[in-house]
């Protein structure tokens, strides 16, 4: 599975953006998707997943809640990431990853494969 995250950009605080993690491949409706982002000299910290199987079920880690929306079309074997009310410690690398499990799904660790990354960038 071959992952291309885009979507980043420059915007004011409170602005929005819509990140978009296209697949290659034929099983993407079977994989957990996760966003997860890196700030200069920080360790990757997950944001959000979304995971097709038993249902659909998604997770965000407490900073976003409210504000972002992970969501999934199957049929474009892509996945999104909603951002709304954006703050300058938004600011970071996202990258968007593929997961053939669907358990600990917040652990960067489970995953399999992760697109290039793409530059979020919130001004005050």
């Amino acid at each position: 599975v071959q992952l291309q995250a885009s979507g980043g950009g420059l915007v004011q605080a409170g602005g929005s953006l819509r990140l978009s993690c296209a697949a290659s491949g034929r099983t993407f409706s079977s994989y957990s998707m996760g966003w997860f982002r890196q700030a200069p000299g920080r360790e990757r910290e997950f944001v959000a997943a979304v995971i097709s199987w038993p249902g659909t079920i998604t997770d965000y880690t407490d900073s976003v809640k409210g504000r972002f929306a992970i969501s999934r079309d199957n049929a474009k074997n892509t996945a999104y990431l909603q951002m709304n009310s954006l703050k300058p410690e938004d600011t970071a690398v996202y990258y968007c990853g593929a997961a053939t499990v669907w358990g600990r799904i917040r652990d960067p660790s489970r995953y399999n494969y992760w697109g290039q990354g793409t530059q979020v960038t919130v001004s005050s």
